[in-house]
């Protein structure tokens, strides 16, 4: 008994420990260097503010030499603006351009992808080029391998110079250039201008050199940059490009850790009303979850992004998922009469293999967003794959000990965990027909709506420019300017700087602020230049936000959202047909899915939300969360199949009886996801509003279906209908050994 008492003291002060150590972590940071702040997670582009672009490379067949060297050049390029930024190639012929905290996005499109012609030539082949004649290069800036600004202090006065290394082959090349032309000029021309003339002064053969004569070390730099950067071995393509303003990043920022925190708050109280002290003990695991996530974000060195950081609040919601499982559980084991030791045991040992079948589909759908997914919705499936690892072992470990330990303390009055009684068994069954009803009424309605809004504005879905192609500008004004003035004064000027017609843009106010978006087809470079010069020699602006994608890539980004929710939803089926051995409840659930989406879709059609990337999010997202409820009443009803056999139960009591058992569950549970997403509805910023609203509606979708249309879907199939309904106990002498040893192979499954 004492060593029992005295391992659970040493349980809560290692769990207090490592939380505060966790807590001062997040804070302050280890070291020096300050490892592990919560302040060093690198923040995405659209909460810290930048430029991203993705480029497509237009040539045929180019070799691995050239795609690497085309890389290279872009860094160098890249790193001229910041040297924070970063690219990466996207599969085999495109590469992926982030710049942080800057904004003139224009001027970095027009300098990162041209093809700038660098070139070094002779005196005679020089005339020859002025002269517009035709001309040979000595060689060109493929054959630089590096140029750098330096400071000569080997004279008697201090020098600026520029130093140059060559490639193999430009060692070759400029050894006899040098070699034939001491005392003359080798021009270097950059875009058809003279950047400079160096003389020879000597034969050149060791691979490096140096241009001296600079005026100072601004001149050095810039000439560096030019003969760096240099030509670009590949011809490129914008495919996307976005800009965020710094202060709209940090405002997003501080919205959602806001309605984070808030929703936080809100979920802790409601734990602890329902259930008490575990209510107590989960909200200690919750503060350990939200440290663990904010470790791990910064171990993966991931970068937080703002759909990321919604996956984040949504998966705080989830978090407690396990817990209302495993709680609830609890108080029906006393509520049928066992010990409090007895039922905090049988809770956890009755609730681990739904918890983590529930979470392994939540799961899946997060592995295919992750790889199926585009920039921002990769940082969403990171932090919600994540947070359902996390939220599995703080439910199954941190608070199974603590929950232990505080027992075992001499928290051992029944009352202090409350009790569930036998739950009043409701006709699920029957009520079903009126559930389809409901279902096929907004199914078909979402369905109508779309060639009703084809026929009036040209569109059956209100489709983004991630999946439209265009350019969109978000402009922060310091003054309000209502629909009509932005129509009526603004407009005017973006079409005429633009050269397009008011009947191909877009205008939309963002609500409590003085941000207009202006939606057109795609524009270039020079035409996003215009406007936004036009714009800020005629009104008061404060930042642009400018998102530009072409039909390419929003031809894949429909593709992909079509694909992902399709291998998803195989891959949580064959998953659900493996654990359940019954190909029955797959097909329920196969049905319930369908549903889910269809209602969701009608949401996105009869509501004209905007439909884009987030869009795969969502649905994906929702799937897995609506399998993860259906899961946990498939699981009840495999275990009262074997329960009730002996009792002479019907199909349709056993359905009825296990919906009853586990609707608290199904309630609670997503009353605390619904608080997070609602608060983030509420307080978040626009981009994220949709997305939460259609969150919204998919989670009580995804309990409606699980309550009322899984499992009497299961037993429309089991039973035909009702045609052959019979009393199970009598159906179980030729068959209940083969039941029982399945359902007690799962649940042996599950206690591993």
């Amino acid at each position: 008994m004492r060593k029992t008492k005295r391992n659970s003291v040493l349980t809560i002060v290692v769990f207090i420990l490592a939380l505060a150590l966790g807590t001062y972590t997040t804070v302050q940071g280890l070291g020096k260097h300050h490892i592990g702040k919560a302040s060093n997670i690198i923040l995405g582009l659209d909460l810290a503010g930048g430029v991203s672009i993705t480029y497509q490379i237009t040539d045929d067949n180019p070799t691995a030499q050239e795609i690497s060297d085309t890389k290279t050049r872009l860094q160098q390029r890249a790193d001229v603006y910041s040297t924070d930024s970063s690219v990466y190639q996207e599969g085999s012929d495109r590469f992926g351009i982030e710049i942080p905290g800057v904004s003139d996005a224009n001027k970095i499109l027009q300098d990162l992808g041209k093809p700038g012609a660098l070139e070094f030539m002779d005196e005679d082949n020089y005339a020859k080029f002025a002269a517009g004649e035709e001309y040979e290069t000595v060689l060109t800036g493929s054959d630089v391998k590096n140029a750098s600004a330096a400071i000569d202090n080997s004279g008697a006065v201090q020098e600026y110079v520029v130093q140059l290394a060559f490639t193999d082959e430009g060692t070759r090349k400029f050894a006899d250039a040098t070699t034939a032309n001491v005392g003359k000029r080798i021009y270097i021309i950059y875009d058809g201008e003279v950047a400079s003339a160096p003389t020879v002064q000597t034969a050149i053969t060791g691979g490096s050199a140096v241009i001296n004569g600079m005026a100072d070390d601004e001149e050095a730099n810039m000439l560096a940059e030019t003969i760096r950067i240099g030509a670009l071995p590949l011809s490129l393509q914008e495919l996307r490009s976005n800009e965020v303003g710094a202060t709209l990043g940090q405002d997003a920022l501080a919205t959602t850790l806001k309605a984070g925190a808030i929703g936080m708050c809100l979920v802790a109280i409601i734990m602890i009303a329902l259930y008490l002290l575990p209510g107590v003990i989960s909200v200690l695991a919750l503060a350990a979850y939200v440290v663990l996530m904010l470790l791990c974000l910064n171990g993966f060195n991931a970068s937080l992004t703002l759909p990321g950081l919604a996956g984040i609040v949504l998966t705080i919601g989830m978090a407690v998922d396990a817990n209302v499982i495993i709680f609830t559980r609890i108080k029906e084991e006393l509520g049928a009469g066992a010990t409090v030791k007895a039922a905090i045991d049988a809770g956890f040992d009755k609730a681990a293999s739904a918890i983590i079948d529930s979470n392994i589909t939540t799961l899946i759908a997060a592995v295919v967003l992750y790889i199926m997914g585009i920039g921002s919705i990769k940082g969403f499936a990171l932090t919600l794959g994540i947070g359902i690892v996390l939220s599995m072992f703080t439910s199954l470990v941190v608070t199974k000990n603590l929950l232990k330990a505080v027992y075992s303390l001499g928290a051992t009055n029944p009352k202090l965990y409350g009790s569930k009684k036998e739950p009043k068994v409701s006709g699920f069954v029957k009520f079903s027909k009126v559930a389809y009803i409901i279902s096929i009424v907004v199914i078909l309605t979402g369905l109508i709506a779309l060639p009703v809004f084809k026929s009036k504005t040209g569109s059956t879905l209100n489709y983004s420019l991630e999946f439209t192609g265009g350019t969109s500008l978000t402009v922060d004004f310091e003054e309000h300017y209502d629909l009509d003035k932005a129509e009526g004064e603004i407009l005017p000027v973006i079409c005429e700087a633009a050269g397009i017609s008011d009947a191909d843009v877009q205008v939309q106010n963002v609500q409590d602020s003085n941000e207009i978006v202006f939606k057109s087809p795609e524009l270039s470079v020079e035409q996003r230049d215009a406007v936004e010069t036009a714009l800020e020699d005629q009104f008061k602006v404060k930042e642009f936000n400018v998102e530009n994608i072409s039909s390419t890539i929003s031809g894949e980004m429909q593709r992909n959202a079509i694909v992902s929710v399709v291998i998803a939803t195989i891959l949580m089926l064959i998953y659900i047909a493996f654990r359940f051995s019954d190909v029955k409840f797959g097909a329920a659930a196969v049905l319930a899915l369908l549903h889910d989406v269809l209602v969701v879709f009608a949401v996105y059609s009869i509501g004209r939300l905007s439909v884009g990337n987030t869009f795969i999010a969502c649905m994906l997202t929702i799937v897995g969360y609506s399998i993860n409820a259906t899961i946990i009443i498939f699981d009840r009803i495999r275990e009262n199949l074997v329960s009730m056999n002996s009792k002479g139960e019907t199909y349709e009591n056993i359905v009825n009886t296990s919906i009853s058992q586990t609707l608290t569950r199904s309630i609670y549970t997503t009353l605390t996801t619904f608080v997070m997403i609602f608060m983030l509805y509420l307080m978040g910023v626009t981009s994220i509003k949709d997305f939460a609203l259609t969150l919204m509606c998919g989670l009580i979708c995804g309990a409606y279906s699980s309550i009322c249309i899984t499992g009497p879907l299961w037993y429309m199939f089991k039973t035909g209908n009702g045609k052959n309904e019979k009393n199970t106990g009598s159906n179980t002498k030729s068959n209940s050994k083969g039941k029982k040893s399945g359902n007690k192979q799962s649940d042996n499954k599950g206690k591993k």
